[in-house]
């Protein structure tokens, strides 16, 4: 008969090496870049991969038109782009992590 906590020995590892990968994934995060625009590249913003945004660019001929309810609609489209793309970015080295396989909690 099989030792079930052999079995279980096992699976403990396994979770913590992929605890560790995730970590490790998570760290490298900050590093990859992601950047979003609006209004023909009127706004740019540049996100992160641990979703934060690290800069925006404004392009100065868009506030000459005195419009700011315009320019922030720009502002806040090319952020949620820049987030959306940092934050598929984050789902391919998740993928790679879990071989494709959906996981909660996990973007």
């Amino acid at each position: 008969m099989k030792n079930p906590f052999g079995d279980m020995s096992n699976i403990l590892k396994q979770a913590k090496a992929m605890q560790d990968q995730m970590a490790k994934i998570q760290e490298q995060a900050a590093t990859k870049i992601a950047t979003g625009t609006a209004g023909g590249g009127s706004v740019t913003v540049t996100a992160n991969g641990a979703m934060q945004i690290m800069s925006v660019v404004i392009d100065p001929e868009v506030g000459k038109s005195g419009d700011v309810e315009i320019l922030q609609d720009l502002v806040l489209a090319a952020s949620n782009d820049a987030l959306r793309k940092a934050k598929d970015l984050m789902e391919q080295d998740m993928k790679a992590l879990t071989g494709g396989m959906k996981m909660p909690g996990l973007f």
